[in-house]
């Protein structure tokens, strides 16, 4: 395409520089877009006037101090006279006489999309031909007929002249239609503002980045476009663009949720800001994933320090069980009998504890699948209702969550569960109601809210209540719960908020909403698995989903059957028959050149050393899985 779009604009101006008249065509910011040899030479300009880009005004006033237009006292002035009628983009047409004695006629004609084409033409000839005819009119005879004909053929060339403006017009246009398609395809907004903050350029995808907001916005200004809110956020960065100061920032539209990453870049020309370019993009899945990540680090970091305390914690609680098993054989006084029993049990209960520590800084992933909402919160009160008193009620709630998400549905079940029971805890003796709600917001959240009717959180809970071993139950809370809730939740690429309502407390998820994908197209797989039984199960779920299976137990058989023409896809076990694993098989297939989506599985844990070294290049699936879970696993590939 760029080969193309070069080669036609050396034809272009090589057409142009065929022309005898004089042709030059300024943009709307009167700068030269693009002007023929003859241009150049009729008044003897310096390249850097007669180069792309070059400023009406300057070409003017290099003319004026030349002595182009006679006499002039303020130059200045003539300049930007000059200037204010070339804004106007009217059509005209004048003649002049050059300080040189040269007569020339010059047609302006103003471009659609702003801007415009002048054509000059040395008419000296004509004219002093126009002079002989009045001044000889009665020995005009043969002469009429000669100037004529000369006159026809300036009339002749004028015309293939606007031919050619016509064609230079069109490639203009061609060209602008271009260059906005390019920006329309773009994932971003991208725009332009004047020094007013008035929106000078913009493509239609502000609604697509900021929901709610509208499209045609040429013309207004940026608090209009984009809301009192977000202006107020990204205000002050225009305002160093405005200096001079290119910047780049994120910022959280109060909206609809998202997270939108704005660069700001100062339009300067000739040493001065005229305005600002914006591109704006929605990162708000890229958040949700730098969240996740940094969770993940924190929890590396945590368990790599509490290993080892734990492993020496463990030892020293076994020693003290140890010793006070060996004072209870004893012959105690009852006094001392009971204090070796509340050793015990305060040795046990350490236990538990490491245990949960233990839980809470191992290593755990995320495994998301489609889940119902609804369903999952119907589960929740069948399991947690057996826990509540019998003044205490729970009750369920969905929103606008008919379809399927992706969720790791064990994790949050189990986050819900310990909110629900610190929601009893917190209602204590009295009757009260715990209500679980969740609803979506703008389709970029899954909002899970569990409030209470007791008494509300503290300041201090609120400030603190989500740090580790942090508990208002005094000796009966580990300060476990919470921050468990916190770790899942934050690992899924989410947020958690505590806060009080009108009567009592609320604990709020904010989960990124992720639809199911779309099943993957039909496809011929290559299926790669040494157990016959398993290969059979797996090949019945992939022809369910619609696929084509070819069949194969080792690598070597694996490779041949590779080259068979319309292979789409690549499911391979880890573990195959012989020397060469599932890994070894993608590897030599990716070297070969076969591009194709490839997929492993296994039923190896995650901590598994051929697992690691797996996932580090490819897309796992842990067995057991079904055909569901395989087609999600598969499909998601798809909208990666």
């Amino acid at each position: 395409m760029e080969h193309s779009k070069s080669t036609t604009e050396r034809f272009t101006l090589a057409g142009l520089n065929l022309i005898q008249q004089a042709l030059s065509i300024y943009d709307a910011d009167l700068r030269l877009v693009v002007s023929n040899a003859r241009f150049h030479e009729m008044f003897d300009l310096p390249d850097h006037l007669v180069n792309p880009g070059a400023s009406f005004s300057e070409t003017i006033r290099f003319l004026t101090e030349r002595g182009e237009y006679g006499d002039v006292e303020d130059i200045e002035d003539f300049v930007k006279e000059r200037v204010r009628t070339a804004m106007a983009f009217e059509p005209h047409y004048v003649e002049r006489q050059r300080s040189n004695g040269q007569i020339v006629s010059i047609e302006g004609a103003p471009l659609p999309e702003g801007g415009w084409v002048a054509v000059y033409t040395d008419i000296t000839q004509i004219k002093r031909q126009e002079a002989l005819l009045r001044a000889k009119s009665e020995t005009l005879s043969d002469q009429v007929l000669g100037h004529t004909e000369q006159l026809s053929l300036a009339n002749r060339e004028l015309a293939a002249t606007n031919i050619a403006l016509e064609q230079a017009k069109r490639e203009l246009t061609a060209m602008e239609a271009r260059t906005r398609l390019t920006t329309e395809m773009m994932p971003a907004h991208i725009a332009h503002l004047d020094l007013d903050g008035l929106y000078t350029y913009s493509n239609r995808r502000l609604s697509a980045v900021l929901p709610n907001r509208p499209n045609n916005i040429l013309g207004l200004h940026m608090r209009e476009a984009l809301g009192e809110a977000a202006f107020e956020k990204t205000g002050p960065y225009l305002e160093l663009a405005y200096k001079g100061e290119a910047s780049v920032f994120e910022f959280t539209d109060s909206t609809s949720g998202r997270r939108i990453r704005v660069a700001f870049t100062p339009d300067i020309r000739e040493g001065n800001v005229t305005g600002v370019y914006i591109l704006s993009m929605d990162v708000t899945e890229e958040t949700q994933a730098r969240a996740a990540l940094a969770q993940t680090r924190k929890k590396e970091l945590a368990a790599q320090m509490t290993s080892g305390l734990a492993h020496d914690f463990a030892n020293l609680l076994t020693i003290i069980l140890g010793m006070q098993a060996r004072l209870e054989r004893m012959d105690l006084p009852e006094e001392a009998r009971e204090l070796v029993n509340a050793t015990q049990g305060a040795a046990r209960r350490g236990g538990v504890l490491l245990d949960k520590i233990g839980k809470m800084s191992a290593p755990r992933s995320m495994n998301p699948s489609p889940c119902n909402v609804a369903d999952l919160l119907r589960d929740l009160a069948v399991l947690a209702t057996p826990s509540l008193p019998d003044g205490v009620t729970l009750k369920t709630e969905s929103t606008g969550l008919s379809e399927p998400l992706l969720l790791d549905a064990g994790s949050l079940q189990d986050s819900l569960l310990n909110l629900v029971l610190n929601a009893r805890d917190a209602i204590g003796k009295a009757t009260g109601e715990i209500h679980v709600t969740a609803k979506e917001v703008s389709k970029t959240w899954l909002v899970i809210s569990v409030s209470d009717t007791g008494p509300g959180f503290s300041k201090e809970a609120l400030f603190r209540g989500l740090e580790p071993f942090f508990t208002t139950k005094g000796g009966e809370g580990s300060g476990l719960g919470l921050s468990m809730v916190y770790d899942l939740t934050k690992l899924a690429g989410g947020q958690v908020e505590l806060e009080n309502h009108t009567s009592g407390g609320r604990v709020t998820l904010r989960l990124p909403r992720r639809p199911v994908p779309v099943q993957s197209e039909p496809t011929m797989v290559l299926l790669v698995e040494d157990s016959p039984e398993i290969r059979l199960n797996v090949r019945d779920m992939l022809m369910e989903l619609g696929h084509v299976v070819i069949e194969a137990e080792t690598v070597g058989e694996a490779c041949e059957l590779a080259k068979l023409p319309g292979i789409g896809m690549i499911l391979s076990d880890i573990s195959l028959k012989g020397s060469e694993t599932g890994i070894a098989l993608l590897d030599r297939l990716s070297d070969a050149g076969m591009t194709v989506p490839a997929f492993l599985m296994t039923s190896k844990p995650e901590s598994d050393p051929l697992f690691q070294e797996a996932a580090q290049r490819y897309r796992v699936i842990g067995k057991p899985f079904d055909g569901r879970e395989l087609g999600s696993f598969l499909a998601a590939e798809d909208t990666a």
